[in-house]
Formats: structure tokens, C-alpha cells, sequence
């Protein structure tokens, strides 16, 4: 996989504006980082690129973050944007017209868009937060590593790696040293809405949802992934894949197995790990718990807020408000999260690609993976005919 030490960063020495690839834009922040008057401003302007249900709980949880405030929301059509405004506030506003005046734009427009928005509004001087997966195909992503490197501010929106509950367990997965076993699962029933079946998505169920177990197992091996080997099943009635075992084999010779699936009746995800000395399993549906050898775990309490906050507690349970405040923090910071990067967006869905490989081939797909950065995960398991 290429992470920061596997693999040399492609260098630039072209402007941030020219990388971004536009020449009208007239940022009021130097590559996305506030002025100093901005600094000490009241309050964090926040755009919503998509009106989708993904961008209502963005919008929930910007309203739970005292000193934040929804300025402006695009979408394909007037009647989502104007739902979403009557929820978030702000007004309606073309997609070209983004970042619109807000300091952060969250970027929760179907995936085959996520580049040329999170390009937009980094030219236009903002910092982005980035819906998963980053992108359709990993030619896009490394264009916005390239923006990045040359001074963009990009948050990837893995929630799950901002959650307390998740620094707690990979704090005991941790303590156990050298694992030889690890397993994630995020099984659920098919999403009834959008377009996620369709094949102009990019992908299946892996490539939709598997980005959440996948970032799990990556961070709880602390090792890089050398190799993975996929099987993808799909129903009759889609264009997609909503079923795939994945093994994802790293260098320390551990092998973590993940299964993902859209046929489930109920929500299942979890991760599990052990080794010589003991096993952890933290489970985030049905409900949030951690175990080590079967004991429970005491987890960090979910804050307390005020009783017209109309934030539901699994806005901070899975880390939702605390990304929120990473980028917000990052941005002011000018730098990049140290959390959950442009780069993790990109190894994610590079780890896709190679595993939609192997389940055309049925061969174990090395990594970093060597194969075309212009498809997209479906025309790598399904090539269109």
C-alpha cells in the first residue's frame, strides 16, 4: 500500500491554484489556511456539497459545535437543498458557486463527484472534509494528494477513526503485541435509497461500505499490507457486488480477514483480535461495546448536551462531531489531520482496486497495487463490455 514510508510522494512545483486546475477563483485564505483576522472570528463557516441523508447527520453535528454555522448548501436539485437548509440554515447555491463564503466545505456528493467538488472549493480557498470512499478511481486521487502536498487542507471522513470508542480499542488491540488474528465485519441490509446498485456508483459493497472495516483492520495491525486476496458476489437484481470476503495479508505475516455484505437483516459491525496473551473484540452495531477475554471494557461516556441540542448521541459515539472539530482544528492549524488524511482515502481505495482485481482473477493481488489508476472498482471486478 502506499503509505508516507512505502512509497516516495509525488513532488510539485506548481502553484496551489494552477494544481487545483483552475485560474478564476480568488480565495480570501492563502492555500486553505484562515488569516489571522480569521483566526479570531466567531464563528466557522460550513458548506454542504450534496443534500443527501449522509448530509443531514454533517449538518446535525455542525449545529451541535458551538461557534459553527451551515452558510450554504448545494445539491442536485432546489427541493434537497431547500430540505436540508430547513434543517441546517443557510441558503441555496449552485455547485459551481461553492466554497460560497464558508471556511470548510464537507463534501457529500455521490463519489464520481468527490474530486471535482473537494478540488472546487480548495481552489476557491477552503478546506475540505471528504465523504468516503474519496473518490471513484485512484487517477483522481492522486490528484488530490497533489493539490494537498502543494498546500490544500483535506480531511478524509473515516468517523469511526475519530470515535472515543475506537481510540479505546485500538489502545487494547495495542496491548495484546503481536497479533495473529484480526477480523473486522460490517454486514447490513442493501441501502434503499440512491444509487449505491447502480454501477455508475463505482462500486459495491465493498468499495461503499467495506472503507469503514478496512480502515479498522489497517490500524489495528500496525504493519503495511503487502498482498490481498477478494471474493465478490452479487445479487441478480444490481449492477454490483454486495457481498465480499476480503484477506489482507501484511508485512509482520498477519493476515486480517474482512467480510462485508449489503444482505444482512440487521446491522452487524465489528472487529475482533487477538494473540498470544489475550483477544479483544469491540463491537459498534447493534451497540457500541469493548471486551477484553470476555470482560468488559468501560468506555468513554458520550458528552452531555444541552436539552435542546437535537444532536442524537451516536453523532459522538461514532466520532461524527469530533471530525468535525479535527478539521475544524486542522484548518485553523493549516495543516493536515493527523487522524484521518487525503493519503488514508487514497490507500483505502487503492486496497479496493487491487482486491476487485483478484476477484475477476481469483489471484492474490500485490500491494502497492500496479494496475490502471483510471477504473474504477467495478470495471476492475466487471469490466463493462
Amino acid at each position: 500500500m502506499r503509505t508516507r514510508e512505502f512509497r516516495a510522494r509525488v513532488t510539485t512545483a506548481r502553484s496551489y491554484r494552477r494544481t487545483c486546475g483552475t485560474g478564476d477563483h480568488r480565495p480570501r485564505r492563502v492555500l486553505g489556511r484562515f488569516r489571522p483576522d480569521d483566526r479570531d472570528r466567531p464563528m466557522t463557516d460550513w458548506a454542504l456539497a450534496g443534500a443527501g441523508w449522509i448530509s443531514a447527520i454533517h449538518g446535525l453535528a455542525i449545529r451541535s459545535l458551538p461557534g459553527s454555522r451551515v452558510v450554504a448548501v448545494a445539491s442536485r436539485t432546489d427541493a434537497s437543498a431547500a430540505r436540508r437548509i430547513a434543517e441546517t440554515g443557510g441558503r441555496t447555491v449552485p455547485y459551481e458557486e461553492l466554497p460560497a463564503g464558508a471556511d470548510i466545505v464537507v463534501v457529500a456528493t455521490p463519489p464520481s463527484r468527490h474530486a471535482t467538488d473537494a478540488l472546487r472549493a480548495m481552489a476557491g480557498g477552503a478546506a475540505v472534509l471528504v465523504e468516503k470512499p474519496l473518490c471513484t478511481t485512484l487517477a483522481d486521487a492522486d490528484r488530490l494528494v497533489r493539490v494537498v502536498e502543494a498546500g490544500g487542507l483535506l480531511t478524509y471522513a473515516e468517523n469511526l477513526l475519530f470515535a472515543d470508542a475506537t481510540a479505546a480499542a485500538l489502545t487494547e488491540v495495542a496491548g495484546l503485541g503481536p497479533l495473529r488474528h484480526l477480523s473486522a465485519r460490517a454486514l447490513q441490509p442493501r441501502p434503499t435509497w440512491g444509487d449505491f446498485t447502480r454501477r455508475h456508483w463505482g462500486g459495491g459493497a465493498l468499495f461503499d461500505l467495506g472503507v469503514h472495516p478496512l480502515a479498522l483492520v489497517v490500524r489495528a495491525a500496525r504493519a503495511t499490507p503487502v498482498a490481498v486476496s477478494a471474493r465478490f458476489d452479487a445479487s441478480p437484481d444490481i449492477e454490483v457486488e454486495d457481498h465480499a470476503q476480503v484477506s489482507l495479508r501484511f508485512d509482520s505475516g498477519l493476515v486480517a480477514e474482512v467480510e462485508v455484505s449489503w444482505r444482512s437483516p440487521t446491522g452487524v459491525w465489528d472487529l475482533q483480535a487477538a494473540s498470544d496473551t489475550g483477544a479483544v473484540r469491540f463491537e459498534l452495531l447493534p451497540d457500541v461495546a469493548l471486551e477484553r477475554n470476555g470482560e468488559p471494557v468501560p468506555l468513554p461516556p458520550v458528552p452531555q448536551r444541552a436539552p435542546d441540542d437535537p444532536a442524537p448521541p451516536q453523532l459522538d459515539r461514532y466520532g461524527y462531531v469530533e471530525q468535525l472539530r479535527d478539521t475544524e482544528a486542522s484548518t485553523r492549524a493549516g495543516r493536515a489531520s493527523t487522524v484521518s488524511d487525503v493519503h488514508l482515502g487514497r490507500d483505502l481505495l487503492e486496497i479496493v482496486c487491487a482486491a476487485s482485481e483478484s476477484a475477476r482473477t481469483g489471484d492474490e493481488v500485490a500491494l502497492p497495487w500496479d494496475g490502471p489508476r483510471d477504473r474504477t472498482p467495478i470495471d476492475l471486478w466487471r469490466p463493462a463490455p
